[in-house]
């Protein structure tokens, strides 16, 4: 009497070929299609699975991306001559041998020998994912399965931003959406080559097993931004360097330089002077104008577009002097403050010919020697009244000896005899020793 696995096998290889009969009548013509509902019953398979500890078939998993072609393979350890076949997920014999039941042409033999089973499937899809099958018919049969994974770029990346013109300052909020992938991409930002912190991403579950990614994030624009990509990077198993691209137009108020020409050192008294104003915005400022800050021009000063010119100088074009430039989005300015030295001056000192209207106002050392000079005519007024206040305090009456007595006298004669009458006694007094 056979025994119990033998006649399983029996049993699976009759079943087998009365399938494989009925594919090649027709009966079916796709991959997940089946012959009159022909299925061997799930008991059997439970006993092929649980023979698996000492089986000796072998197979990977397999990861493909979708459109590609995916190579499945079983292998036999140790041969021994046993029958190999390959079943799809529903369980339907792809290959039986080097013998293709299924109707589906996407499967090709690669290799067929006692010892592999080797099968390519092309154009793979979604619908194609799950667990095929490898049989070896043994005593008792064995099985092994492997896993394919089919992965599924985004089919479109998109950025979409509120406008394409921004002025500096302002804030540019961007998405940028990664359409039906599988799995769920990863987005990343940059500016440039600069990697961006703070997006925010959603991820919504579409049919398919795919997903719909989107990420949104915030910047705060500024000049250095104009004509910058702003950069959607996807990380995703399937596609490498898939990004999309956002140039962003701000517009910014001008920045304005003034430059001196000529001369290079000191602007002294009798020689020439030219500077030259450069102003740089977007828009482009349409002008720049040339003034003199709390004075007018000179008449002898030449204006020219960006240029000013003076062709010989002298103490009173001291003064400062402002190129201002505007545009649509604002108005700026920078300053020069010109001090003329003497024609014979070799040495500047550091408080003249600034070129910065932030270094202070024109003729720094005239109000130096004014406030000194303030200071010392304060003193001077203070040192007055203390004296006048002390001359007061000590004035006083003095006296003659001639007037010695007159204080007592009731008349001016009896005063003047009180007067001489006081001499006489003092020399009444005199002693002589002889």
């Amino acid at each position: 009497m056979a025994s119990q696995p033998g006649a399983a096998l029996r049993l699976f290889l009759l079943i087998s070929g009365l399938r494989a009969g009925l594919l090649q009548q027709g009966r079916s013509s796709s991959l997940h299609g089946s012959s009159e509902n022909f299925a061997i019953p799930e008991s059997f398979y439970e006993q092929l699975q649980s023979s698996g500890e000492r089986q000796n078939l072998e197979t990977e998993n397999v990861t493909v991306v979708e459109g590609e072609v995916a190579t499945i393979s079983c292998r036999v350890k140790n041969n021994d001559d046993s029958v190999i076949q390959l079943l799809n997920p529903n369980r339907q014999t792809i290959y039986f041998r080097d013998f293709r039941p299924l109707k589906d042409s996407r499967f090709q033999l690669v290799n067929f020998s006692s010892s592999e089973l080797r099968v390519s499937l092309t154009n793979v899809s979604i619908h194609d994912e799950g667990r095929y099958f490898c049989q070896l018919y043994t005593d008792p049969p064995q099985e092994a399965y492997t896993t394919i994974t089919v992965l599924i770029p985004p089919n479109n990346l998109v950025i979409d931003v509120q406008k394409d013109t921004y002025v500096e300052g302002e804030e540019v909020e961007m998405n940028c959406t990664a359409m039906a992938s599988k799995p769920a991409a990863v987005i990343r930002w940059y500016k440039g080559n600069q990697e961006l912190e703070g997006s925010k991403t959603e991820v919504e579950a579409m049919d398919n097993k795919m997903f719909r990614v989107r990420s949104q994030i915030s910047v705060t624009v500024l000049r250095e931004d104009d004509e910058v990509p702003f950069v959607c990077l996807v990380d995703h198993p399937a596609v490498k360097d898939l990004e999309t691209r956002q140039y962003i137009d701000v517009q910014y108020k001008p920045v304005v330089m003034v430059s001196v020409i000529y001369p290079q050192g000191l602007t002294r008294e009798g020689e020439p002077l030219e500077l030259t104003c450069r102003a740089v915005g977007k828009p482009r400022p349409e002008k720049v104008t040339w003034v003199r800050v709390d004075d007018e021009l000179p008449d002898h000063v030449q204006v020219e577009d960006e240029k000013l010119y003076i062709s010989s100088l002298n103490k009173t074009d001291n003064g400062t002097y402002r190129c201002e430039a505007s545009n649509s989005v604002g108005s700026s300015s920078a300053d020069y403050t010109l001090y003329v030295y003497d024609a014979s001056a070799t040495t500047e000192p550091a408080v003249h010919d600034t070129r910065a209207a932030e270094e202070g106002p024109l003729g720094v050392d005239h109000a130096v020697i004014g406030g000194v000079v303030a200071v010392v005519v304060f003193a001077m007024l203070c040192l007055l009244i203390i004296l006048g206040r002390y001359f007061a305090r000590h004035k006083g009456t003095y006296f003659t000896h001639e007037a010695k007595g007159a204080d007592d006298a009731a008349d001016a004669d009896t005063a003047i005899i009180n007067a001489e009458g006081g001499q006489n006694s003092c020399e009444e007094k005199k002693e002589y020793f002889i």
